[in-house]
């Protein structure tokens, strides 16, 4: 062990108190977060404001990215920012014959640290990251192609609590044992009793994978990162292709932090992979790797399901995402929903709405009788609306992060009528740029060649006003697509008492999460963290839910030792 700077008490001093908020927090499900949304909350206490954030950002272009891990063999790297320019980083590629064991050398102390200790290590490694937000947002903007604002947001804070929040399930699901020794003694009538010392220790599992998704590289990779180490495993991490920077930058920070509090920085490291390498499936069933987290595609979320039988899986796949429009109270309120809803970052989001169930014969709302044709209209021209400024729009939309997602949009508009066509938009300070405004196109839910379209994932800025014969259909169409395609959402819109507890009873028995009647400042693609969940684990959209205590209990085992008193 090297000889630490960071003090137990010292990190104590720092972030205990944080630590027991985030926990008190899980259990009341309240609004909470220790970092700032707002840019211009930094630039103190040692934190980088916009200026030394962007300076800091430019300063790691074309160069390459030291980090002292074991196994070098070479360098890579490659990534092209979706706003256009090339990054041109070079990241060290590893021998996995080296850097596996080297990695699991340090384990021991890791263990015999204890939970507490990991766990204010874990809130340290977040400290540092958050004084760099401003740092962090630019690289998850140039690799993901969210807006700045998106970027820094998404990427810095919400990722930051998505973190800290597994920390705590993690801390707690851990010390639900008592730690240190037990003493256990059993009456025996007339004789002796029976006396035992007991001891009880978290143990890891071993090597945890987090393999890093191109649209949200922290605020989905920390979840598993942090939950992995603070429940004592070393983590390997292997970024998306496209979106290695921020990912990077989070492991060199957490290498420097475990090194200052006395433990081998090796406990974190990065693979990175060479253009068409395909590392993920090797490292998936190397017997070293024992945790895998994983965000992406259905078709390797279920080939990582099948074929890692060494690891514990936790996968976050793709789904169908539903909205049931019934009737509202507030017909303008829920059209200006669900337009920021499906135009946010072009709809690149697990969480965006794509198939919106609407009765053929209308609804009804506050402003009257609305026929299906009139809502389908009225939500186009909400989202116009809301797009119609392109300064505005490129704030929303930021750029499509591959050339998939393109066309797909392309062809989304050949799947049926045409309600709102998808615009090219104009990025003035990034003319390379891909920007395009959503599409809505019309469906009838009663005919087969639509429902091979609504029946599956279209992830980008596309969506589907599909009509269907009456609420009761949406809401049989509605389970039919959670229990067979899952989603990772659901939202309603209904002033029916009855037909708001039926459609929550759908989502009940098939595990989808709902929001009912969104018509404000919160839409249904957004969580909070310590008290959304993110995903259910109980439909095929996801095995695992961010975050609660089945996210973390199995990445540890309790290991007893008896001994006789």
């Amino acid at each position: 062990m090297a000889t630490a700077q960071l003090t137990t008490d010292r990190l104590a001093e720092k972030h205990r108190s944080t630590l027991d908020q985030a926990l008190s927090t899980i259990r009341t499900r309240a609004y909470w977060s220790p970092y700032p949304e707002h840019p211009k909350a930094y630039g103190s206490d040692g934190s980088l404001d916009a200026a030394a954030g962007l300076a800091a950002h430019q300063s790691a272009l074309n160069t390459r990215f030291e980090l002292d891990q074991p196994g070098t063999d070479g360098w890579t790297g490659g990534e092209t920012s979706p706003y256009g320019p090339s990054l041109g980083i070079e990241y060290p590629h590893a021998d996995l014959d080296v850097l596996l064991p080297a990695m699991r050398a340090g384990m021991g102390a890791w263990r015999d640290a204890g939970a507490e200790t990991r766990a204010l290590v874990c809130l340290e490694i977040l400290a540092r990251i958050s004084a760099r937000t401003h740092e962090f947002a630019h690289a998850v903007m140039h690799t993901s192609g969210q807006a700045f604002m998106m970027a820094f947001q998404a990427g810095g804070p919400h990722a930051q609590d998505r973190g800290l929040e597994a920390v705590a399930y993690a801390y707690e699901e851990q010390t639900r044992t008592p730690a240190g020794r037990a003493g256990w003694s059993k009456p025996q009538g007339k004789r002796d009793p029976l006396e035992l010392s007991k001891e009880f220790t978290p143990v890891g599992r071993g090597i945890a994978l987090v393999i890093g998704c191109n649209t949200f590289p922290t605020w989905n990779g920390y979840p598993g990162l942090f939950a992995s180490l603070a429940t004592g495993n070393p983590v390997l991490v292997k970024p998306h292709p496209r979106a290695v920077l921020p990912l990077a930058l989070t492991v060199k920070v957490a290498r420097e932090v475990l090194a200052e509090a006395g433990f081998d920085p090796n406990l974190v490291a990065l693979a990175v992979e060479r253009p068409g390498e395909g590392i993920a499936k090797t490292l998936a069933v190397r017997p070293e790797i024992r945790i895998i987290d994983y965000t992406g595609s259905t078709a390797f979320g279920d080939w990582l399901e099948d074929n890692a039988r060494q690891a514990q899986v936790y996968t976050e796949k793709a789904g169908v995402n539903t909205v049931v429009v019934d009737s509202t109270d507030d017909y303008k309120g829920m059209l200006a929903n669900l337009a920021f809803s499906l135009s946010l970052y072009s709809g690149q989001m697990c969480t965006t709405p794509q198939n919106l169930l609407i009765p053929r014969d209308g609804i009804t709302t506050d402003q009257g009788p609305k026929s299906y044709d009139e809502v389908v209209a009225d939500l186009a021209a909400a989202v116009g609306g809301l797009l119609g400024d392109d300064a505005r729009a490129n704030g929303l939309l930021g750029a499509l992060v591959n050339p998939d997602v393109k066309a797909r949009l392309e062809a989304a508009a050949g799947l049926g009528e045409v309600a709102l066509a998808s615009r090219e938009v104009v990025n003035p300070e990034y003319p390379d740029a891909v920007v395009r405004t959503p599409v809505i196109v019309k469906l009838d839910g009663s005919k087969p060649d639509a429902q091979a379209a609504y029946f599956s994932e279209c992830f980008g800025p596309v969506s589907f006003a599909v009509s269907v014969d009456s609420t009761a259909d949406a809401l049989e169409l509605l389970r039919r697509t959670v229990r067979e395609k899952g989603a990772m959402t659901v939202g309603a819109y209904t002033t029916s008492a009855d037909t708001e507890r039926a459609v929550e009873e759908v989502c009940l028995e098939e595990s989808a999460q709902l929001s009912l009647n969104l018509t404000g400042g919160v839409y249904v693609n957004q969580t909070a963290a310590f008290s959304d969940f993110h995903g259910s684990g109980g439909n095929p959209a996801a095995n695992a839910a961010l975050c609660d205590g089945a996210f973390v209990s199995n990445r540890f085992r309790v290991v007893e030792v008896r001994r006789q008193a």
